[in-house]
């Protein structure tokens, strides 16, 4: 077979495995990125996640993650439910971002992935490579941008014509020659929805995001107390915050996702601030078992529950 043959191939099995999107481009050093990495590290965009500024090489160059590397396959996996969506728009009550109600993406993709690895080595032969799922240095939105299955909106996220932003990104990086896909354009336009919606102003210009500003940093990352004067900002956001996500046109058509190990395991929605701060370590552990919220951890948790809680109970009180 040649290259456009096995790469044809891959692909069509990247679709049979659930993936939405597979793309490949070619492994090299990323100086655009690389540039804006530095200055984005060197303004301290990146609050206490320290460890964005650590191997910074091979952030910017897979080669330095897989000796002899020639291909990115970039793809993703959609957990959009349009109902979810509906759901959480009208409710009042306490919010987790979408993308964590279902099972645990780096589980979820990393096997789909790992499927994927094997069928290339059987259709390949002697190659050797690398799976990634959001848990090492890999730039995954550049490298899925330079594959083309999608570009990089003003709110810095991957955003598809067809699937809008409602997925997670996964690579393998292989020492193999494939066909190579091209970018695509940008199709944000004069749209600044997301800019306008961000209540923190994270989003401080298009296409750049102080992350130390970000909700999802206060309420994932950030391992000290949230500064007092972004609480009701937070509220209701407990874990995550989707809401440049949730105003971008493109997410408004987004199709469905068919993975139902991302569906979400409980309601989530309907749970009131009272059930919230009434949750103990024993239901904590038995309803994120497998999920990403675990990041946050369970004391991360309630006190992301408390930052918002006069803010919900105020509301909670006023329409009774």
């Amino acid at each position: 077979m040649n290259r456009d043959e096995i790469s044809f191939k891959i692909k069509e099995e990247a679709y049979r495995l659930g993936f939405e999107a597979c793309g490949f481009a070619r492994a090299k050093r990323l100086e655009k990125e690389e540039r804006r990495l530095e200055t984005w590290l060197s303004e301290d965009r990146h609050g206490s996640m320290a460890w964005m500024a650590n191997h910074f090489d091979k952030r910017v160059d897979p080669r330095k993650l897989v000796p002899g590397a020639k291909t990115v396959i970039s793809l993703f996996c959609s957990y959009h439910q349009p109902e979810l969506v509906k759901q959480q728009e009208k409710s009042k009550n306490p919010k987790i971002s979408k993308y964590a109600m279902g099972e645990d993406y780096h589980f979820v993709l990393k096997d789909k992935l790992y499927q994927l690895f094997e069928f290339c080595r059987e259709l390949i032969g002697n190659i050797e490579g690398r799976v990634f799922v959001d848990s090492a240095p890999v730039l995954d939105k550049a490298w899925a941008a330079e594959s083309g299955i999608g570009w990089i909106g003003k709110n810095s996220n991957l955003l598809n014509r067809t699937y809008g932003s409602w997925f997670f990104i996964g690579e393998i990086i292989l020492d193999a020659e494939l066909s190579y896909d091209s970018p695509t354009t940008d199709h944000c336009g004069s749209c600044t929805r997301c800019i306008d919606a961000c209540p923190t102003d994270a989003i401080y210009e298009p296409y750049k995001v102080d992350g130390s500003k970000c909700i999802s940093y206060f309420t994932i990352e950030l391992r000290d107390e949230i500064p007092s004067q972004f609480h009701e900002q937070l509220s209701p956001w407990i874990y995550g915050c989707d809401i440049c996500q949730d105003v971008c046109p493109w997410n408004t058509k987004a199709k469905t996702g068919k993975e139902e190990r991302l569906f979400p395991k409980y309601d989530f929605v309907s749970k009131d601030i009272d059930y919230w701060e009434e949750l103990n370590l024993q239901e904590y552990r038995e309803l994120f078992r497998k999920s990403a919220v675990k990041r946050a951890k369970f004391d991360g948790l309630k006190r992301n529950i408390e930052a918002v809680k006069p803010y919900l109970k105020k509301q909670q009180k006023e329409s009774k």
